[in-house]
């Protein structure tokens, strides 16, 4: 197989695959490109994001950038030269002058069959909206939103009780997978592009924690699909006896009652505005996460009694 000059850039545990498969197809990697070091934890310890950490454990150079427009990561490339530049989840916005540096493209590898799901999560909302199908795009990419030419495709099921955190995980060895294969194709001319049908768009922006909170007036489909698709974050919560709590699982169930009733004590169930939901794990105010049969023999709930 013909390699190539590669400059990578990405950030989170969803990239790390990607950049260990380009390092294994023996491409060769000048630099890496990543978000700067966050505090992380109670005590604030300041972390490398774990691309930059797979990084420096293969000795190539890091950088870090605030800014993406001031023309000095454009300058950079341009002294790095590399054939083509690879994006996956880095997290910034790429400016035409740091797209135009190399001649090969810069691709990008989404989370989702685009035109679906263009931003910043498209994992999760593929979750929270309940898509039976998902997959991974590569794309060559342009100064839009994901809005890029398709290079290929890989579709992948996802479980009704799967997760976002969990469909991550497994959507992550996929991503590396593409990529090889899509590198393969531009290294030796072959690559094909077909244009976004621009109508068949929707968007995932970023989520946020007030989104989180559960409407037991909505149906039951749809609260497992928010608990799921914001697990492990943000969460999701409601009011139960005055305090809050998390629910970081549930299972579909049924029985019907008033929006949030507690319609059933083992298994704890909870009746919305179609359908019930079953509470499999949970995490009351100012303590762990445990199973919602612990957390309601402490919290001395009847059955009748309504979660807001």
């Amino acid at each position: 197989m013909r390699t190539m000059r590669i400059v990578f850039m990405g950030t989170p545990d969803f990239a790390v695959p990607c950049l260990q498969r380009i390092l294994a197809d023996g491409h060769e990697v000048p630099a890496v490109f990543t978000q700067p070091d966050k505090p992380v934890g109670r005590h604030a310890v300041l972390t490398p994001p774990p691309v930059k950490q797979l990084a420096q454990e293969r000795g190539i150079p890091v950088y870090q950038p605030t800014k993406m427009r001031d023309g000095t990561v454009a300058a950079q490339l341009k002294e790095l030269a590399p054939d083509c530049l690879v994006v996956v989840a880095y997290g910034r916005i790429l400016p035409q002058a740091i797209l135009d540096v190399p001649p090969k493209g810069c691709i990008n590898i989404h989370g989702s069959l685009l035109p679906k799901y263009r931003g910043a999560a498209p994992i999760q909302w593929s979750v929270i909206n309940g898509e039976k199908i998902t997959g991974v795009t590569s794309m060559f990419m342009d100064a839009g939103m994901d809005t890029g030419d398709i290079i290929d495709t890989i579709t992948t099921p996802i479980g009704e009780n799967e997760t976002a955190g969990e469909l991550f995980v497994r959507m992550a060895p996929l991503g590396a997978e593409l990529l090889s294969r899509t590198l393969r194709s531009i290294a030796d001319g072959t690559v094909q592009r077909a244009p976004q049908n621009n109508a068949e768009a929707t968007m995932a922006p970023m989520l946020e924690k007030a989104m989180g909170k559960l409407d037991f007036t909505r149906s039951a489909k749809e609260l497992h699909d928010q608990i799921r698709g914001m697990n492990p974050w943000p969460g999701c919560h409601c009011a139960a006896g005055g305090k809050a709590l998390k629910i970081h699982e549930s299972r579909l169930a049924e029985g019907h009652g008033k929006p949030g009733e507690l319609i059933a004590l083992d298994p704890v169930t909870v009746a919305c505005g179609e359908g019930a939901l079953r509470l499999i794990t949970v995490q009351p105010e100012g303590k762990p996460r445990m199973a919602a049969a612990d957390w309601l023999r402490g919290a001395r709930l009847q059955k009748g009694e309504c979660l807001a």
